[in-house]
């Protein structure tokens, strides 16, 4: 009984400490976003998401935005670079 307790408390702690990563990923300069042309909505009520950072291999890489239908009443933020004292991280975008 014990033995399985065990197991069960070890398995709960790594579910929970496995995602504690870093939250926030700071760079000394923020990258300049690639030009890229904005296709044609697809259709009559659709929203433009710009293009978002994501961390990925120890550096920001640059996804294109995309067109969505809006969610409900609510309005897109868009995404934008944060200065802090340790430098720049993206904040993303989020449906308000």
């Amino acid at each position: 009984m014990k033995k399985l307790f065990f197991l069960l408390a070890l398995m709960i702690g790594m579910a929970i400490f496995s995602g504690c990563g870093p939250t926030r990923y700071t760079v000394r300069e923020q990258p300049a976003a690639p030009y890229y042309t904005r296709p044609a909505a697809p259709g009559v009520g659709y929203v433009w998401i710009d293009g978002d950072w994501y961390w990925r291999g120890g550096k920001y890489a640059y996804r294109n935005g995309h067109w969505v239908r809006p969610r409900g009443h609510r309005v897109w933020v868009a995404g934008t670079w944060v200065h802090s004292g340790r430098g720049y991280y993206w904040r993303k975008g989020h449906w308000k």
